[in-house]
């Protein structure tokens, strides 16, 4: 109903500010990631702030290039989005980001709350020339592991990503459905050895997709995709809390919906990063090259970095924020429930033995241990993982895909020609006066 609400209110702004866009806000976020009263309340914010009023459109996506196609062949005009750490590689890439503008006059400079480890991480980012810290700023984080139900997987298997070949448990695996999450994983895990060892560097590994690894990673999962129930996109999470599915490797952020789910039905579900290692995903704000109100965004950006205001974003959407800090900490931690970890990587010297979440935030052994993502050869992995998936999966995923595709171009393609009409009759029109 809000964003029914919200939609309706923009479009009669829209029709009273013709097309005045000083005081309009355009935002595209993934569904279900934010704390909806938040929008009402940078609005006033804002103007409290600047003295200017701003009214929010705010829409949503489900699919990273679903976004990117409409900035990059629509060249939709929103003023902040936000994508994942990949793709906003490939937006630095292609040019189709505007830096940050970080002077906020009086208003107090929230950008620094930011965890360290998360600045650093983005320093990873391959900005082709650019800084992405100076273009982006992080919001959500997690980590790739198992999730696993300890009646019939015992702990110490999940140490290692092994586990997923044991011919016990075939019929009930589960593996989420993003090739690169998975490749960049286990890549890293069956590298461990090499790593450790000084032979290669896992930032230098996180980008190689040369054909020796491919190989590396595609035997792996063929040696165990016959135990493989279902290649899932969201309903793992589900199946687990069902008993449907023993193990399911998946993000930090459904395993703690799984785990809450369960614990409400009386089940004990579990995470773990096994212990060669892992990757870790971001996603962040940004401001798209075609975008219209850049003061607003800026300031929209600096007010989802308020303390306050990350705590809401975790409640409601229930991943984790990359601001750090004391006032995080303090609302986070929960020695009741949690043993003493070392945090310290993003909290602080202070947190080398503090009791929260280790889904939320592992312990630095485990994250030290943990290699990001980054926008490698996306022809070559989408092949790997269809011809481990089977051809005929592939073949609708790749025709759906085109269907997709097709149907923005042509949805770009008519949007300018209406322009166009509109905007001949608008100039007959005046030239008739």
């Amino acid at each position: 109903m809000k964003k029914i609400i919200y939609l309706i209110a923009a479009a009669l702004i829209l029709l009273g500010c013709s097309e005045d866009r000083s005081h309009i806000l355009k935002v595209y976020n993934w569904a279900d990631y934010i704390d909806e009263d938040l929008i009402g309340e940078f609005e006033q914010w804002y103007e409290e702030q600047t003295g200017e009023p701003v009214h929010i459109i705010y829409q949503t996506f489900d699919i990273n290039e679903t976004m990117l196609s409409k900035i990059e062949l629509g060249h939709e005009d929103y003023d902040v989005v936000c994508p994942s750490d990949y793709i906003i590689e490939r937006m630095l890439k292609n040019d189709l980001l505007l830096p940050l503008e970080m002077d906020f006059g009086q208003t107090p400079d929230y950008l620094g709350n930011v965890a360290p480890f998360i600045k650093e991480k983005f320093n990873e980012i391959e900005g082709h020339g650019k800084n992405a810290n100076d273009y982006s700023v992080a919001y959500m984080w997690g980590t790739v592991g198992l999730i696993y139900n300890p009646e019939y997987v015992s702990e110490e298997e999940t140490r290692s990503w092994d586990v997923l070949r044991n011919p016990a448990y075939k019929g009930k695996v589960l593996m989420k459905d993003a090739f690169r999450d998975v490749y960049t994983s286990l890549l890293i895990g069956l590298n461990r050895d090499a790593i450790d060892s000084g032979e290669k560097d896992m930032r230098d590994l996180a980008f190689d997709t040369s054909d020796e690894s491919i190989k590396l990673v595609e035997d792996y999962l063929n040696s165990f995709k016959e135990s493989v129930s279902g290649w899932e996109a969201d309903f793992g999470k589900e199946q687990m809390t069902k008993e449907l599915a023993w193990i399911n490797l998946s993000w930090s952020g459904d395993a703690q919906w799984a785990i809450d789910e369960a614990a409400e039905m009386g089940m004990d579900l579990r995470y773990t990063i096994p212990e060669e290692g892992s990757s870790v995903w971001f996603d962040g704000w940004v401001i798209p090259k075609y975008a219209k109100n850049i003061k607003a965004a800026s300031y929209f950006i600096n007010f989802m970095c308020k303390p306050e205001n990350a705590l809401r974003n975790m409640d409601m959407t229930g991943y984790v924020s990359a601001i750090g800090g004391d006032e995080i900490l303090e609302n986070m931690s929960d020695p009741e429930e949690f043993g003493p970890i070392d945090a310290s990587y993003f909290f602080g010297p202070q947190a080398d033995s503090v009791c929260v979440n280790p889904i939320m935030y592992p312990d630095k052994a485990t994250m030290d241990r943990c290699g990001m993502m980054h926008d490698t050869d996306t022809e070559a992995l989408l092949k790997m993982w269809s011809r481990v998936k089977g051809d005929s999966a592939s073949v609708w995923t790749y025709t759906l895909i085109c269907l997709v595709i097709g149907g923005l171009v042509a949805a770009v393609i008519i949007k300018y020609v209406k322009k166009a009409r509109r905007k001949k009759m608008h100039s007959r029109k005046r030239r008739r006066k």
